[in-house]
């Protein structure tokens, strides 16, 4: 039976006292949230020490947002696979929207990126996902294929128990434009199928498969009952406890 997780990503949101005390809300109202949910918070690398201490003892665990492609050295800046393991972290996002868009990130540096992850025992929530341009063209499944094999498929079957898809429909971020629960569901049950196609129904059966399309307590319930959308990666709705557990609460 694959998980259902829920992921909070704060982006480059709140200041570390604000953050410490939003983690503290999440971790005390988390604990009513059935067992088989798992809650993932994700504050800027600024926070991560002192949002981990205010989660000790609870049920919800720690992700960063990104990690570096190198393992250590002179690269100004970056933060390392082994840093966020030693804070610790559980999880770290890879490839996120934001991060192909503003930061050039590629699918042969995302490649990189998890497999130190990985070898530093942390989990990944790798993000795909087409933008406006590619969705009204039909290009949507071919992208989102690309974005899977490009990455995934360096991987083992073995790897991919400790990695989550997100798909982020860009195209549906901010644009006014809203992917409704069977269009979030057909590209899920397409990304399953990608899996399935080189690991194995098994393996395809057991990957977790977010939704990260602007997920709110007023959708959750809808896009959660779908067969293959396994949980959100909430952006703007997680910065608020409340609507994040209620969120959380809509299996």
């Amino acid at each position: 039976m694959r998980k259902y997780i829920v992921a909070g990503n704060w982006k480059m949101n709140t200041t570390v006292p604000e953050g410490v005390a939003l983690a503290k809300e999440v971790a005390e109202k988390a604990a009513s949230l059935p067992s088989n949910v798992e809650l993932i918070v994700a504050p800027p690398f600024t926070h991560l020490s002192a949002v981990g201490q205010a989660l000790k003892g609870s049920k919800v665990l720690l992700s960063a947002q990104n990690c570096a492609d190198q393992e250590k050295g002179a690269y100004t800046g970056e933060v390392a696979a082994a840093m966020l393991a030693s804070i610790p972290c559980q999880y770290t996002i890879l490839g996120h929207s934001e991060r192909r868009q503003y930061y050039g990130e590629t699918d042969e540096k995302l490649v990189v990126k998890t497999r130190l992850a990985l070898d530093n025992a942390l989990k990944v929530i790798l993000c795909v996902g087409e933008n406006l341009k590619e969705r009204e063209a039909g290009k949507h499944f071919d992208i989102v294929s690309a974005q899977i094999e490009n990455v995934l498929f360096h991987f083992s079957a073995e790897d991919l128990k400790n990695i989550v898809i997100a798909y982020e429909p860009v195209w549906a971020i901010g644009t006014g434009k809203t992917a409704t629960a069977a269009q979030a569901e057909e590209i899920h049950a397409h990304i399953r199928s990608v899996i399935a196609g080189r690991f194995g129904l098994d393996v395809a059966e057991d990957m977790t498969i977010l939704y990260g399309g602007s997920c709110k307590p007023s959708n959750a319930k809808e896009l959660f009952a779908e067969k293959d959308i396994d949980g959100g990666l909430i952006g703007g709705a997680s910065l608020k406890a409340d609507d994040f557990l209620a969120i959380a609460s809509s299996f």
